[in-house]
């Protein structure tokens, strides 16, 4: 039966069979572990590699003992690509699994290719109206006071001390309410009107002091953009430069420029989204401390009212 089995071949026939197979083995698997070395996979990868090499061999198996069979040498064309595709085929999956790089890397990766001039000065307005948006959030939570409770120290110290008492209440007390508070104290000897001009001016000096630098924020918000729209504009400048030294219409010429320019653009509005974030919480505290100040103020004056009636 062994004999009969491989009677149709000649001798010459099977050795080339076999030794064109062996060899495409080999080449498969000398490849292969290259490719491994190269990528530096881990353990976890590795072994799962080898999972697909031994199928890769077991193909090859099966391939060779059907060539036997079929009383024909397998294609040497034929065979070649079907091992070149198995082999891209696993590469292309080890090195989707490889490519694991953490988010800021790809960043500082697309950081350098948008080119270090505009996103440069792109990332010093991000950098400085974070630092002046971060102080102002700081000053203002400091300058937000509970003013209810200082009303009714200050009411229950012009009944109990007087003006003394009360203006010692507001010394003792943070935030703009009560240097307004302290300011209407100041005035209440001369008159109910003296007073509240005292504390209408005050009021002015408080909301300038709460406003401070937050100009500059909404200046880098605007700027931000525009810089990323100028380096897209000098981005398609140079792409077409490019195209006109070379005379020709070449796709590699104009992908460069095309990157930096919307590079450039992105960077730029990612920094305006994050401070005008920034810009609108700093708004809507300032108003906020604002209304508590007219409140407190109009309490102040029916407070003074009252105190100069009963004295």
């Amino acid at each position: 039966m062994f004999f009969q089995f491989f009677s149709p071949l000649s001798s010459n026939n099977l050795n080339k069979v076999s030794k064109s197979v062996l060899i495409k083995i080999r080449i498969i698997v000398v490849d292969f572990f290259i490719s491994l070395k190269s990528l530096k996979i881990k353990t976890k990868l590795k072994s799962i590699a080898m999972k697909k090499l031994f199928s890769i061999m077991a193909i090859a198996a099966l391939v060779f003992a059907g060539s036997l069979t079929a009383n024909a040498a397998v294609p040497t064309t034929s065979t070649s690509l079907v091992a070149a595709s198995t082999v891209t085929l696993v590469q292309d999956d080890i090195a989707q699994e490889v490519d694991n790089r953490t988010w800021h890397q790809k960043l500082k990766e697309r950081f350098i290719q948008g080119g270090p001039g505009f996103m440069g000065i792109v990332l010093v307005c991000l950098i400085l109206g974070l630092a002046m948006a971060i102080e102002r959030i700081i000053f203002l939570n400091l300058s937000t006071t509970d003013t209810q409770k200082l009303a009714e120290g200050v009411e229950e110290a012009l009944k109990s001390g007087g003006v003394e008492a009360a203006k010692e209440v507001c010394r003792n007390t943070k935030g703009p309410v009560a240097s307004i508070y302290y300011q209407g104290l100041e005035r209440a000897d001369e008159s109910i009107e003296a007073a509240e001009k005292a504390v209408v001016a005050y009021g002015g000096v408080q909301m300038g002091q709460l406003e401070k630098n937050v100009s500059w924020v909404s200046l880098f918000i605007a700027l931000a953009p525009m810089l990323g729209f100028m380096g897209t504009v000098i981005g398609m400048i140079t792409a077409f430069d490019k195209i006109e030294a070379a005379g020709d219409m070449n796709p590699s010429l104009v992908a460069g420029g095309i990157k930096v320019a919307l590079l450039t653009t992105v960077f730029g509005l990612v920094v305006a989204i994050i401070l005008q974030i920034f810009y609108n919480y700093i708004i809507a505290k300032i108003d906020s401390i604002v209304n508590s100040m007219e409140d407190a103020s109009i309490t102040l004056i029916d407070m003074l009212i009252d105190y100069k009636n009963k004295k």
